[in-house]
């Protein structure tokens, strides 16, 4: 594209500069009885080309006129300025967490497989769930006490393996569901974010995963809410287990070997809607895998990363630059124009040049 392509009229004058250049002159003469001889003669190389100059002359002239012009490449770019958000994962690692009442795959898994499946594709896309590839995602686990496995970080493939090696606690001592803790040290982590980024986040949220009642660590789930509240951080809540009875591995003493028994299903709802309700989330049940990962995408949803878009031309002069022709790099139109004309005055000093 042209940004002056009024300058092209001056094309209107180039039948004008080439009649100049090639229209015959008059010359001087000497007599001779006859020129029949000098017929017979053939041209040489140098009486072939006495055009060139003039050719040259066009050519460089046409140069210019396009210089004038202003042709320009542009090139589209697309700059995206991301408001991501922070989110704290807070995975109940428990000794409940083995109940087979979900399915991956069509496959009987117990909880913390399908969260593990759900949740990875919730920070890294997959299915129906787009990923938070913006957002800092950190992962807190907790049973009878809660760990920091994962700081906030844009490191998702780091954090989804994290995920993924979380086992459930098979050592009594550190079994129990430690609710208050693991929403307080989730608070910590969020709130530490200020004093490590350059801007601070402006949103922060807890997504909490658990299928038990709080019955260990020292904070009550409540007083953790107010603190989250306190601190502007919402807290969405998920109690995860099938209604009523579910299937449990137990292993026999006597044989070693496992057998499945139900035992009835126990979630402290009305703490948990409680603690979303303190800090403005939201509490959902998911009772199988399909509803599960319905609740994280409307969370998807609820907390959306603000993304701006900038589009802009990056144009590239080229009567003053170089461009890319076919696989070779063009000079400038200008420059080829110089060129054009330094070839011209070249010859026409020295071996082209006429004799007066």
């Amino acid at each position: 594209m042209f940004f002056s392509p009024w300058y092209f009229l001056l094309l209107c004058l180039l039948p004008l500069v080439v009649w100049r250049l090639f229209a015959p002159r008059r010359k001087s003469a000497v007599r001779f009885s006859s020129v029949n001889l000098a017929r017979q003669l053939t041209p040489t190389l140098r009486q072939r080309l006495m055009w060139l100059p003039g050719a040259l002359t066009t050519a460089a002239v046409l140069a210019m006129i396009v210089g004038l012009a202003q042709p320009r490449e542009g090139r589209e770019q697309t700059v995206t300025d991301s408001e991501g958000i922070a989110i704290e994962m807070v995975v109940d690692r428990s000794g409940s967490m083995q109940a087979m009442d979900f399915q991956v795959d069509g496959e009987h898994v117990d909880r913390l497989t399908a969260i593990k499946n759900v949740a990875g594709k919730f920070v890294a896309g997959g299915d129906k769930l787009k990923g938070r590839f913006s957002d800092l995602v950190g992962l807190i686990t907790f049973a009878g006490y809660a760990d920091g496995e994962t700081p906030p970080t844009l490191d998702h493939a780091f954090l989804v393996s994290q995920l993924n090696n979380t086992q459930i606690v098979n050592n009594r001592s550190e079994d129990g569901t430690a609710i208050g803790d693991a929403i307080s040290l989730a608070v910590e982590k969020l709130n530490a974010l200020d004093a490590r980024q350059k801007e601070k986040v402006q949103s922060k949220i807890v997504i909490l995963l658990t299928d038990g009642e709080n019955n260990a660590g020292q904070l009550d789930p409540i007083q953790a809410a107010e603190l989250a509240e306190t601190m502007g951080i919402k807290v969405y809540t998920i109690g995860v287990g099938t209604k009523g009875q579910a299937p449990m591995p137990v292993e026999d003493p006597f044989t070693g070997q496992q057998t499945i028994q139900w035992v009835p299903v126990s979630i402290d709802e009305e703490t948990l809607t409680k603690v979303a309700t303190i800090t403005g989330g939201q509490y959902f049940r998911a009772t199988d895998t399909d509803s599960l990962e319905k609740i994280y995408n409307e969370i998807d949803q609820l907390e959306k990363t603000n993304v701006e878009a900038h589009h802009f031309v990056d144009y590239r002069e080229l009567a003053i630059q170089p461009y890319a022709a076919a696989g070779f790099s063009v000079p400038p139109v200008l420059l080829i124009a110089f060129i054009l004309l330094a070839a011209r005055l070249l010859l026409q000093q020295t071996w082209l040049r006429e004799m007066t």
